[in-house]
Order: C-alpha cells, then structure tokens, then sequence
C-alpha cells in the first residue's frame, strides 16, 4: 500500500515541481538574466545573440541546465535519504515537510524574507564553463528560487520514505529541472522571437508567482493536516488504477 501511495503521490507531487520549475523560471529572478547567461555560456563576444550559431545557443543553454539539474538531484538524493532514515516515522515526516512547504509558498507570495548565497566565482566563459556556471546557479539559488525549490525538497522526502527508495525522490528534482530547464532551451533555440514570450512573461510575473504560490500553501496544508494522504488515495484509486491506453 505504501509503494501505491507513494507512486500517486509523485504523480501529483511532480505536476507541482513542474509548474514550480516553469514559475521559478519566470520569476523576476531569473528571467531578466537569461540574456546574460546565454552570452556568457557561448562565449562573450560583440556578436549579438541574434546572430550566434542557433545550434551553439541551444547546445550552451542545455550544457547550463544540465550542471544546475546534477546539483538539484544530488540535494535531492541527500534530503530523501533523510527521509529514508526516518520512515519509521512517516506519518510525522510528512507532517513536518508539509509545513516546510507552507512557509515556502508564503516566501515565494513575497511574505517575510528569502536569501541567497552568493557565489563570487564564476567559470570560464564558453561552452566548456557552461555546466559550471548552471552548478555556480544552482548552489547560489536566488532570492525567487529558493523558495520553490526548498518546497519540492520537502516534499521528496516523505515521497521516499513511503517508497523505501531515493529513485523518486531524484525524479521529483528532474521534473522540477525540466519544468525551469526547458524554457531556458526553447529561448536559446527562438531566440528571434523569444522577445514577444519574454515580454508577456514580464508582464504577468505577479500572476504567475501568486499561482505558484497558492498552489505550494495548497500543497503544503494538505500535507500538514494529513488530508494530502486521501488526496493520494483518490488520485491513485481514479486516475492512476483507472487509466486504460487506449488501442
């Protein structure tokens, strides 16, 4: 029962980390700078983006996902072996990850402070620093992914512990990766017409962080009252035992 419990709540878990990657990304934290860190990871030069190689811009840009995604699984890796070691007490694990969450998806609505760690070194410019610089981004964290970030973390390890294997905990941390990687790509691949999708995504920002938000304190008190757990149930019991592919 545990195992089943544990596959619905990933399936669930991991729609939120794929809309908190997605939301990290659009945060006024990271956005602006992927102008930046596309120049940077192929190289300064005066050569406008617009006129770089497409294929190195897409090639820089999934380097740089691919060195901030090793250091989120290794987190990810270490927080549910934590949950592993205390699986006896799951029922409370899940409670004090649920109120981890919360307080996260307050941050992230912009209530009381979050922090950084600054990171003053910086790798070499060009594709070979590219992974580099995603780890320096990664460990860094800012302001506006700390939050989303930290929530997801909670949340693996409860997800592990009713497993009994770290393996879902690492997957929850890839599918936050995609959700914040993946635009970091497809704008390195459109560059020409990322300006119209990065404008839009500027302007409701606000929205976008209040979704992601509510969605986190949603999570987080369901997690806490122990109402996530029947959320599960149904989730596994309708949607999950009940899909049939259909021939």
């Amino acid at each position: 029962m545990g195992s089943e419990l544990a596959t619905g709540s990933l399936l669930v878990a991991g729609l939120v980390a794929l809309v908190a990657g997605f939301v990290s990304f659009a945060s006024p934290c990271v956005l602006p700078l992927v102008p930046g860190f596309l120049g940077y990871v192929t190289g300064l030069s005066e050569v406008s983006l617009e006129k770089r190689s497409r294929g190195r811009l897409v090639l820089g840009a999934l380097l740089f996902v691919l060195g901030f995604t090793v250091v989120f699984l290794v987190a990810a890796a270490a927080v549910s072996a934590v949950g592993l070691a205390f699986r006896e007490h799951q029922s409370l694990l899940l409670r004090i990850g649920g109120a981890v969450v919360l307080v996260m998806g307050v941050l992230f609505l912009g209530v009381g402070r979050s922090y950084a760690v600054p990171v003053s070194w910086r790798p070499r410019a060009g594709l070979a620093g590219a992974p580099l610089l995603g780890a320096a981004f990664a460990i860094g964290w800012s302001p506006c992914m700390g939050p989303t970030l930290g929530a997801i973390q909670a949340m693996a390890a409860p997800i592990s512990a009713a497993s009994g294997s770290i393996g879902r905990g690492l997957a929850l941390a890839a599918v936050y990766s995609i959700g914040l990687g993946l635009p970091f790509v497809l704008m390195a691949a459109l560059w020409e017409r990322a300006g119209s999708a990065s404008q839009w995504l500027r302007e409701h920002r606000r929205a976008l962080q209040t979704v992601g938000g509510v969605l986190l304190v949603g999570v987080g008190l369901l997690m806490l009252t122990g109402v996530w757990e029947d959320v599960i149930v149904w989730v596994q019991v309708r949607l999950v035992n009940g899909f049939q592919v259909a021939i």
